[in-house]
C-alpha cells in the first residue's frame, strides 16, 4: 500500500511512521525541512521526501496523485498561543486541512484518514459536574475553550464538507495523545516530575480524560486506513482517568513532591499569566498558560466502542500505558544534560 503522510515528523506522526513500516506500506511524507533531523531520521526508515507544505496548495495534488491512502496528520497543537501562534493554527489546521484534503478529492485518491481530535466535539461535560460518556455521535456546541479547539473544530467541519462532495473519507478522533517525549502539556508536567521540579499545586483535580497512548493511536489509525469502511468516524481512547489520578499513576515512580494543594481555576488562570512569557523568553512554549487551565476545565470522556467493535483496536490500561512512560521518559530525560535540555522534548528519539 502506497501511504501519502502530512505531519510524519511530529509526535503522533513519528509513531505512525514506525506503524506504517512495519506494516511494510511505501510512506511518502510532506515534509517542509528536508534536511533537519526528524526529515533524515525518516529517509532512514524508508521514508520519501517530498518538499512542501500544507500551507500551500500549489503541487499538492500532483503530490498526493497515485497513492492508495491520503493521511492527513499535520497539526499545530498548543496552548497558550499569541496572535503569530493563532495565526499559524488557523493556517495549518484549517486551511492545511482544506488544501490536503481537497487535493486528494481532486487527484481521485481512493481513501482519506484525518486524524481530527475529540476537541473538534467539544468537552463531554465541564467542572464542576461528573463527567458524562460521549461518542461518536456528540456534536459540539460551538463555544470554545481554546484557540486550539476552535481551529480543529473548524477543520473538522472542512473534513465533513469535503466527504458531502465526495471524498472517501475516514476519520480519527484522538484524545489526550501521551507518551515518552510527549510535547503536550502533560508531557512537560511529567518531565518536571522526574526533574524533581513539579510543585505540589494543582488545579482541576476532578477533570476527566481518556489518555491515549501514541503507539496503541499509531496502530488505530494503521487500521483505520487499512479496513475502516469509507465515512467512518472512530474515537481512539484509553480508559478515563481523572488528572488527580493521573498524578497519583506518576507518584508510584520516584520524582518530585506529592500534590498536597488544588487550586481553583481562577486563581491557577492568574499565577499562569506572569509565567506565560517567562517561558517564551528561555525557549519554551507557554505550556503552563491561561488557555492550558481553561481546557481543563473541560472533561474528555469519549469512548472507543467503535474503534474497538469494528476495527479490532485495543488499548492498555493506565496501569500498565504510564508504567511504559514513565519508565521510557526518565530513560530519555537521563541522556541529557542541562535543566532546560532535560525539560523540551527531543526532535526524534532512537526506537
Amino acid at each position: 500500500m502506497k501511504v501519502f503522510l502530512t505531519g510524519a515528523t511530529g509526535f503522533i506522526g513519528q509513531a505512525l511512521v514506525r506503524a506504517l513500516r512495519r506494516r511494510s506500506w511505501d510512506v511518502q511524507a510532506l515534509v517542509r525541512d528536508v534536511n533537519g533531523a526528524p526529515a533524515r531520521w525518516l529517509t532512514e526508515k524508508g521514508v520519501q521526501l517530498v518538499p512542501g507544505d500544507v500551507t500551500q496548495r500549489e503541487g499538492l495534488r500532483q503530490a498526493v496523485a497515485g497513492s492508495d491512502v491520503v493521511l492527513h496528520n499535520a497539526g499545530v497543537y498548543e496552548f497558550g498561543s499569541d496572535a503569530a501562534l493563532r495565526a499559524r493554527m488557523e493556517a495549518v489546521n484549517v486551511q492545511g486541512t482544506a488544501n490536503v484534503l481537497g487535493a486528494a478529492l481532486e487527484a481521485g485518491v481512493p481513501r482519506t484518514v484525518y486524524v481530527s481530535t475529540v476537541w473538534a466535539l467539544g468537552p463531554s461535560g465541564l467542572l464542576p459536574a461528573q463527567a458524562e460518556v460521549r461518542d461518536e455521535t456528540q456534536r459540539h456546541s460551538g463555544q470554545y475553550l481554546t484557540p486550539y479547539e476552535r481551529t480543529k473544530a473548524e477543520a473538522h467541519q472542512v473534513a465533513l464538507a469535503l466527504r458531502g462532495r465526495g471524498l472517501p473519507l475516514v476519520i480519527g478522533m484522538p484524545n489526550a495523545v501521551s507518551g515518552a517525549n510527549d510535547h503536550s502539556i502533560f508531557g512537560y508536567l511529567l518531565r518536571l516530575y522526574l526533574l524533581h521540579a513539579l510543585p505540589p499545586i494543582g488545579w482541576s483535580a476532578d477533570a476527566v480524560f481518556s489518555f491515549v497512548e501514541v503507539d496503541a493511536l499509531a496502530e488505530g489509525l494503521c487500521l483505520a486506513a487499512e479496513k475502516a469502511p469509507i465515512g467512518g468516524d472512530y474515537l481512539f481512547c484509553g480508559e478515563p482517568t481523572s488528572i488527580r489520578g493521573l498524578f497519583g499513576l506518576w507518584s508510584r515512580s520516584p520524582g518530585g513532591m506529592k500534590h498536597l494543594l488544588w487550586l481553583p481555576s481562577w486563581l491557577a488562570g492568574l499565577l499562569m499569566l506572569p509565567l506565560q512569557p517567562l517561558q517564551r523568553a528561555i525557549g519554551l512554549p507557554a505550556f503552563l498558560s491561561r488557555e492550558a487551565v481553561e481546557a481543563s476545565r473541560a472533561h474528555l470522556n469519549y469512548t472507543s466502542a467503535r474503534a474497538r467493535r469494528e476495527l479490532g483496536w485495543n488499548h492498555p490500561s493506565p496501569d500498565a500505558m504510564w508504567e511504559r512512560i514513565v519508565r521510557r521518559e526518565r530513560e530519555l530525560v537521563s541522556q541529557r544534560r542541562g535543566f532546560l535540555a532535560r525539560l523540551r522534548p527531543q526532535a526524534v528519539i532512537p526506537d
